[in-house]
């Protein structure tokens, strides 16, 4: 019987790996064991990147809301509470995406609420 080795398919592995790890530094581009490693890293480094996208997009709403109200003398947490007071059912992309694009309806929204 004919000894059967893996040598197709680890090439084949290894391959896929490699071809993942393009434009990884040093070792980390060629070395089977290192580029396993840092295929790990990457994909930890990129799913915390995924969290943080989230909370820096929600910074930006906020800081474009509080800019706007600034303009209208009120305050960024003062005009939440009354917002949520009066059940208005916008949340914070939408209103900054109002306050940029469309500042008449952003004024109608904020006198709605602080009246």
């Amino acid at each position: 019987m004919v000894r059967v080795t893996n040598g197709l398919q680890r090439h084949k592995r290894h391959k896929k790996f490699r071809n993942l790890a393009k434009g990884f530094r040093l070792g980390r581009s060629s070395v089977y064991k290192q580029i396993r490693l840092a295929l790990v890293k990457q994909g930890q480094h990129a799913y915390v990147g995924r969290k943080e996208k989230k909370r820096v997009q929600r910074q930006i709403w906020i800081e474009r809301i509080s800019a706007a109200l600034r303009e209208k003398g009120l305050k960024y947490s003062t005009f939440i509470a009354q917002a949520n007071q009066k059940n208005v059912i916008l949340n914070r992309k939408i209103l900054s995406n109002i306050a940029v694009a469309f500042p008449t309806v952003f004024d109608s929204i904020v006198a709605s609420v602080t009246k």
